[in-house]
């Protein structure tokens, strides 16, 4: 490929980019990409629906403390031969007798006492509700989370393009002049060759680049529900909050992290599970009541028919005596599971300090490597600007100018690694506050 080649089809590639993204992207702001998300994200729609099945089912009557009514039909019919022989000796034989029994009615059965268990059911119930508004919370944190953290990584790529299509600049200028001095015998064929090496080089790592670029569109699409080939085009500022103190953050998780809190939730249900559980040990009482009419027919009996209605009632009452010593155990298990759910409880917390303080460990690092790489991208520019000048003017070597361009983007792509880290750790530690923003 000859070099004119070469230039035209970098400068079409870099034009079609760039000209493509005017036309055809509209800006998506962060705002926007939140909003969309909190509308379209399959996983919290799923969620909201599941805490609204925990909602429907905080009710007395799925705890047990209404009675259960009914409303019952039972018909029976038979055809019988049958032999009677009566007391003074006379036999009467009646074959193919139909006999009929039919009763309906409405029928009640009320609980009224079950060692409390209905109260610990309605507890129950009433903390599986909170901890499914709680995963629905915790669900909305985490796509928030990831909405943001690809939206800044979108960010992050498309800075490093910009330095890409700035490297492409300068490697296509120093083809450009090495290509002039051979014309004019001051250099040789070798630099001309390596100067379109570089180019190549940088063409190529700007094209990985755009694919990275793309990957993390089609990411960001996926969680806003939409066509994942949706073109759109992202900010060029992230702003780090520079604010964040370990002793608030490890506070606040302690308070709000939906991991602590699901875990404390556990530990109350695996509470109310023990009184469930030792409700066995008392008595069981329950009223039935019921209306029932009935009709029969014996053709082989001395009645031939009878028909009857009326209002039934009374009272049933059972304790457990002995049931092969499966109440002690029921009971020692549950108390284990509770012991399993401070363990959980502790483990939880370690593990939520613990991710705290390595995520904040890389915040701080982010935040000085900021600092320090702002520095060096302005020291690297300026003597990357120097080293043109000198190269143009055949005081350096190709050597030396790619070394300079060399530095300067690896400056650049050190503080946009850094303000990225900083930005990513700043998004995991509120997420795992429960305190994500977009402000």
């Amino acid at each position: 490929m000859t070099i004119k080649k070469l230039g035209c089809l970098v400068f079409c590639l870099i034009a079609f980019t760039a000209g493509v993204k005017a036309q055809t992207d509209t800006v998506l702001s962060l705002k926007d990409a939140v909003e969309i998300a909190l509308k379209n994200n399959y996983h919290i729609l799923l969620s909201k629906n599941n805490a609204t099945v925990a909602q429907n089912n905080v009710t007395i009557g799925n705890a047990g403390f209404l009675p259960q009514v009914s409303g019952d039909f039972t018909t029976t019919r038979s055809i019988q031969n049958t032999k009677q022989t009566r007391s003074d000796g006379t036999v009467n034989n009646i074959s193919g007798a139909h006999n009929a029994s039919t009763s309906y009615g409405p029928a009640l059965n009320w609980t009224i006492f079950n060692g409390f268990g209905m109260f610990a059911n309605y507890d129950e119930l009433k903390q599986l509700n909170q901890l499914g508004e709680l995963q629905t919370r915790d669900t909305i944190q985490n796509t928030l989370a990831s909405v943001i953290e690809i939206y800044y990584n979108l960010i992050n790529l498309n800075e490093g393009l910009k330095a890409l299509r700035g490297a492409i600049a300068i490697s296509k200028t120093q083809l450009r002049y090495a290509n002039d001095k051979f014309q004019v015998g001051r250099a040789s064929k070798l630099d001309v060759l390596n100067a379109q090496v570089n180019l190549n080089t940088d063409t190529a790592n700007y094209l990985n680049q755009v694919q990275q670029f793309k990957s993390a569109k089609i990411q960001m699409n996926q969680l806003l529900v939409r066509n994942l080939q949706t073109d759109f085009a992202v900010g060029d500022t992230i702003v780090v909050d520079d604010k964040l103190v370990l002793g608030e953050i490890l506070s606040k998780a302690e308070n709000q992290n939906p991991a602590i809190l699901s875990a404390q939730i556990n530990k109350r249900i695996s509470e109310i599970n023990l009184k469930q559980v030792k409700a066995g040990r008392y008595p069981q009482v329950a009223l039935n009541s019921g209306y029932t009419i009935s009709n029969s027919q014996t053709p082989a009996g001395f009645t031939l028919s009878q028909n009857t209605r009326g209002f039934n009632y009374g009272l049933t009452a059972s304790i457990n005596i002995f049931n092969g010593f499966n109440q002690n155990r029921l009971e020692r298990n549950a108390k284990i599971g509770i012991d399993n759910a401070n363990i959980n409880y502790k483990q939880r917390v370690l593990d939520v300090q613990a991710q705290i303080s390595n995520l904040y460990v890389s915040y701080l690092s982010g935040l000085d490597l900021m600092k320090l790489g702002q520095s060096n991208v302005e020291v690297a520019k300026k003597n990357l600007d120097i080293s043109l000048e000198k190269y143009k003017l055949g005081n350096i070597t190709p050597l030396e100018i790619r070394e300079a361009q060399r530095n300067y983007l690896d400056a650049q792509s050190k503080f946009f690694t850094a303000q990225y880290q900083s930005k990513s750790a700043e998004i995991m530690l509120k997420e795992i506050t429960g305190s994500i923003s977009i402000q």
